[in-house]
């Protein structure tokens, strides 16, 4: 198998993306969505991340397939907090441990630390030792744990949510 590469993500990834979205999401509290993502509706989230140069969409590719995602959301709807993005990274389960999580995360970062972004956050599942230790090697830190907040599989799960900080302007400047 080919060394991935990591390069920004394009329409024709959708249903790539999809793929390795979806493995997280029937058997595992590693998502909080319980139905696989239809193509109708990753579209229309590729279609809101355009045009936005902090909505950042990359992919790690391997022999011509999709083998990874990291992408940035919008942390809140509302103005105040378009510089505050919630970040995510998904391998296809044959590339974990393997190193492409830690690459692609950062390159993700870079871009978003590039655009002007402030904070990243992330909200992790717990118990998942190897996200939160992959967030703490890219620099998150620890700012709060929701207790039992999603109702998955059975039984409710907490969430740890983590913070990077990518920009620290003076508080008076956006």
């Amino acid at each position: 198998m080919a060394e991935p590469i990591v390069r920004p993500a394009t329409e024709a990834d959708l249903d790539g993306i999809t793929r390795i979205y979806d493995q997280y999401i029937v058997d595992s509290a590693i998502s909080f969505d319980v139905e696989p993502w239809s193509r109708e509706r990753r579209l229309a989230w590729w279609e809101d991340h355009q045009g936005h140069d902090r909505l950042v969409v990359l992919v790690a590719e391997a022999d011509g397939e999709v083998v990874g995602a990291a992408y940035s959301s919008w942390y809140r709807p509302k103005v105040a907090y378009e510089r505050s993005l919630e970040t995510s990274v998904v391998l296809d389960g044959a590339w974990t441990g393997r190193g492409l999580g830690l690459r692609l995360y950062g390159a993700l970062l870079d871009e978003l630390a590039a655009a002007g972004a402030h904070r990243a956050y992330a909200v992790v599942t717990l118990p998942n030792d190897a996200s939160v230790a992959l967030h703490h090697r890219l620099g998150f830190r620890d700012v709060g744990v929701e207790d039992e907040c999603g109702w998955k599989l059975g039984r409710w799960w907490s969430t740890l949510t983590l913070e990077k900080r990518l920009d620290d302007s003076a508080p008076d400047r956006p």
